[in-house]
């Protein structure tokens, strides 16, 4: 797959079957959409390109709304390289790019820079300035331009009943397995280990505090979780803990994990981890005792978890 910064930076020899959007989680129902795109071009000698925007248009657009998103920009990257299209552009979104026609749009940027034969959309897709054109409007275009408009019809967005919005609440609410379904893959979350305050270890169980980066990353609900990541090719399993840790008087929201069969020093180590299922609640326990008990019983449930569905 061939990166673009830009639509002004795409270049192809060959004309193009290009579908446009967010692809917030890469979930099943885009992977439907790119797979038809991918046999399109296979089939017509075309090249597959995905037309993608960042920052996310409500970021720009609504700025009251907080947007949290499934997939940072890099994950997003990652995910669409595993589906065997040739071009990933990512144009950026600002309000100058929004106040763009839908003419402007077709014309300048699908047409003359990414050199458009044939656009499979949605049924309900809009664009233009002010989102007032849609998929009718396309198609005129598509006669007045030479390319073809190939639409994804109701029925078939439906029947895979995935969207990002779903996603998103599933993981705010916590259903981590049902957002994992909806994805095709687990849900991840990457960054930096950093210092936390130590109160891990003086329990017996030294956690790895993840840093994120990137603000508009959405964390799932505070609560414990069994999770997964890959240190020097091997899977390492453990129990992670998102919010406050108000039994010993936490305030800010902290990322940490225990992994299990563990003996390293992470400080400063950039990784991933997959989130695999939620154990309970984050909960004010009355002393640090009952939380170690808590811990305990969490991590006997992790290690059922992982015998069940991960034993090799």
């Amino acid at each position: 797959m061939e990166e673009h910064k830009g639509a002004n930076s795409f270049s192809s020899e060959r004309q193009t079957v290009v579908t446009i959007g967010t692809f917030d989680g890469v979930h099943a129902g885009h992977r439907k959409i790119i797979d038809r795109l991918v046999n399109s071009a296979n089939a017509n000698n075309l090249d597959s390109v995905v037309l993608t925007f960042f920052p996310h248009p409500r970021m720009v657009l609504q700025k009251e709304s907080d947007i949290k998103l499934i997939n940072t920009i890099e994950e997003r990257k990652q995910l669409l390289d595993q589906t065997g299209i040739d071009h990933l552009v990512v144009h950026p979104f600002t309000h100058q790019f929004s106040r763009l026609t839908a003419l402007e749009f077709v014309r300048d940027i699908l047409v003359n820079k990414l050199r458009a034969k044939k656009i499979i959309i949605g049924y309900d897709h809009r664009f233009g300035r002010n989102r007032t054109a849609d998929i009718n409007d396309l198609k005129q275009f598509g006669k007045e331009f030479g390319f073809e408009v190939e639409e994804i019809s109701q029925q078939d967005v439906e029947q895979v009943a995935v969207s990002s919005t779903k996603i998103r609440k599933a993981l705010l609410d916590g259903r981590v397995e049902q957002a994992n379904i909806y994805l095709q893959s687990e849900f991840t979350l990457k960054g930096t280990v950093v210092r936390g305050r130590g109160i891990g270890k003086d329990l017996g169980y030294p956690t790895a505090n993840m840093e994120i980066p990137e603000d508009y990353k959405l964390i799932p609900k505070n609560g414990v979780y069994v999770v997964r990541s890959v240190m020097d090719g091997q899977n390492i399993f453990g129990m992670m803990n998102i919010g406050t840790n108000p039994t010993v008087g936490g305030k800010e929201q902290t990322i940490e994990t225990y992994f299990f069969d563990l003996d390293k020093d992470l400080y400063g180590k950039e990784f991933t981890i997959e989130m695999l299922v939620r154990i309970r609640d984050e909960k004010k326990f009355n002393s640090v005792q009952e939380l170690k008990i808590a811990m305990k019983q969490d991590q006997a449930f992790s290690s059922q978890y992982i015998k069940d569905n991960y034993a090799e």
